[in-house]
């Protein structure tokens, strides 16, 4: 079973791109690689500003500025 992870801040999408993505990821991977769209799972890992670091700095810091 193939899958694609995707990590992304909290806030940077909505529920409708989600399902976009999901959609349009699993169908395009399928074409790709010949395997059937059912046998691919899509996981969205939403991480805080807090836990990406930018240049050294949380990303919740450099957003302020």
């Amino acid at each position: 079973m193939p899958i694609i992870q995707i990590d992304i801040g909290k806030e940077s999408i909505n529920s409708v791109q989600k399902e976009q993505l999901i959609e349009i990821l699993t169908n395009k991977a399928s074409e790709i690689t010949n395997i059937p769209s059912s046998a691919f799972s899509i996981i969205i890992n939403e991480h805080e500003d807090e836990n990406y670091g930018v240049g050294g700095v949380t990303l919740d810091k450099v957003r302020k500025h």
